[in-house]
Parts: structure tokens; sequence; C-alpha cells
């Protein structure tokens, strides 16, 4: 490891004397989630990475023994100086027995790292958390109740009014239900919902600087209920929802048929796309922009984004993930910090 810097981040004190070194740009933890995925690979890219470097300063959140195994395995000998910070969040050997499989303790060793980044963006000690995967079955095996990132860092906030987000520059989808049964989504949107989330996404479009976003509401049914023939949701639920945040001078246009609303001629319209739910937006958007899209969390107190791809367990610990959407995602919150700091 010549010309490397490779230090461990003990307390607040430690936090601090990094922000003195360049107070101008923000401190990202950035979470190695499930260790037996991709994620230590990513996380020790990114913080080598230049253009990343001068837009923030990146804290490596996990176990120690698998961040310094990746260290060894994916950075080469470099000419230039780096500074690689990490925080040992719980242990964990690093063996190979667990690369590429659903394991209890890298469950859990991704469920404490991620907590462990919350409470410290919570305690203003860094400025914005990105994650890396994690692996849903790994988390339960440890017997913990895990639905995904999103719900359990806005249970630790303390945040009932958040939504999940994909974007990727002005592709921007967000979420009214997320990780929950099909069978259960009707009966879970509401008019109230809707608003809330179409809300969220208008709020942060214009913290992008759009100033009067135009927003896309998709419906429920196929053939958005064809009149009330194939659904009444629509009708219910959508439109009245429509209705009021018109009053309130959301600029929202809809309900459109899900099956048309991601073509281009008709997504380009429009800055925010508002999706029932899970798979009604992550397949289009996934197909769209899979190495570049970005997840982030809404609604909440602090800085969440993450890459908008799984734990990919089938080239675990190989070298040959790709960077991009990662990246994407520690780029935007460091936008996004940066701009809170100012």
């Amino acid at each position: 490891m010549k010309n490397v810097v490779f230090k461990e981040i003990l307390n607040s004190r430690d936090i601090e004397l990094i922000r003195q070194e360049k107070p101008e740009i923000p401190i990202l933890a950035l979470t190695i989630g499930d260790a037996a995925g991709i994620g230590a690979e990513l996380a020790v890219k990114a913080v080598i990475d230049q253009e990343l470097a001068e837009m923030c300063q990146i804290v490596i959140y996990g176990s120690r023994d698998v961040i310094c195994e990746a260290v060894n395995r994916f950075i080469p000998d470099y000419k230039i100086h780096h500074k690689i910070y990490f925080k040992h969040c719980i242990d964990l050997d690093f063996s190979e027995y667990f690369i590429g499989q659903v394991n209890r303790e890298c469950g859990l060793a991704a469920y404490e790292t991620v907590r462990n980044a919350t409470q410290d963006c919570l305690d203003n000690l860094i400025d914005g958390i990105v994650t890396a995967p994690m692996n849903k079955a790994s988390v339960n095996e440890a017997d913990i109740e895990f639905t995904g990132h999103t719900e359990l860092i806005a249970e630790m906030c303390g945040v009932e009014n958040y939504a999940m987000m994909q974007s990727d520059g002005a592709l921007r989808v967000v979420f009214v239900t997320t990780h929950i049964a099909l069978n259960k989504v009707s009966e879970t949107i509401t008019k109230e919902r809707i608003i809330e989330v179409t809300n969220l996404i208008n709020d942060v479009i214009k913290q992008e600087g759009i100033l009067e976003p135009k927003i896309a509401m998709a419906a429920i049914n196929p053939h958005a209920g064809e009149n009330g023939f194939m659904g009444d949701d629509e009708i219910k639920i959508v439109e009245p929802a429509i209705e009021e945040l018109l009053k309130n001078n959301v600029k929202v246009t809809g309900p459109f048929p899900p099956d048309t609303l991601f073509i281009k001629a008709i997504r380009s319209k429009y800055d925010g796309i508002v999706s029932m739910y899970h798979d009604q937006g992550h397949i289009p958007f996934k197909m769209l922009a899979f190495d570049s899209g970005v997840n982030s969390t809404l609604g909440l107190p602090i800085i969440r984004t993450s890459c908008d791809h799984g734990t990919a367990f089938e080239i675990a610990w190989q070298g040959i993930a790709d960077t991009g959407s990662l990246f994407a995602a520690v780029k935007l919150a460091a936008i996004r910090a940066k701009s809170k700091l100012n």
C-alpha cells in the first residue's frame, strides 16, 4: 500500500480533524453494506477516486477486517497520495466462506453499520450517508425484521412522512408504496399518502433549482382504470389527490397508464414521476438507468443516498463490479450536503 494513508476513525475528534483538512467540502459516511457482496469493493474504489475526492471526504463504515481485505485486494499502488479513513462498527472476521452467500453474521454487521452511520449523521458528526447494498435475507437470518435501508433510517430519524426516490439526472421517480406485497398495494394507497409523496418530490426538485416542477402521476390500474371498468382506484383516490395538489399550486398531471408513462416522448415532458408501487417504477427506471441510477430517501432530516442495485453475490469480490451507480450516489449526496452546509 505505497503512498496510501490508511487511518481508523476512533472518535468525534478524529472526524473534526478530517473536517479541518478540507472545511469547504462535506464529510460523507459510505457504508460497505453486506460483506458477502460487492459493497466493500465499491467503497474502497470510491474513496480513492479523484473526482469524488474533490467533492467530499469519505469515511468508510464497516468491519475493520473486511475493509482491510478490500483495500489489500482492490486498491493498487498509486503514484499520487491518498488518505483512506474508515470507522470500525462491528467485529466480522473476513472469511472466504461467506462470499456470495446469505449469512446471518454479514446481515447483522451490515445492519449495525447502517445504524452507526445514521446515528453519527443525526449527531452532526458527518454530513450525509451513502449506503452500499444490503441483503434483506441475511439481515432477517439474524432475527431482525428488515424491509430495507429506507424504512430503517426513517425509523431512526423518527420520520413517518418519507419516500424512496430513484433518480438519474432529469429522470426522477418517487414511490407511494415500496417494500410490500403486491396484494397489499391498493389497500395501502390513500389520497393523503399520494399528496405527501408528491409534495416531497416537488420540494426536492425545487432544491435542485427547478422553480416550478412538472410532475406526472401514474395510475394504479391498467389503462388508468378505463373509467372504472378495470378498477375505480383512480376515480376514488388518485384523481381527488391530483385535484387537491393542483389547488395548492403543485403542477401535476395524470393519472397516466403505467405502460406508456415511461416512454421518452411522455417522460421527457416532466421533472418527476409519482409511481404507485415498487415494480411499477423500478422496472422501467432500471432499464433506463441501471448503471447510473441513485436511490435517495426524501423527507429525512439527514441526507441519504444509495446505489440502485443489489449485492450482486454472483460477482462478489472478483474486482469486476460496475462503480457507476455508487459513484453517482456519492456525487448526489455531496451536492446536497454542500448545499446544506452553505
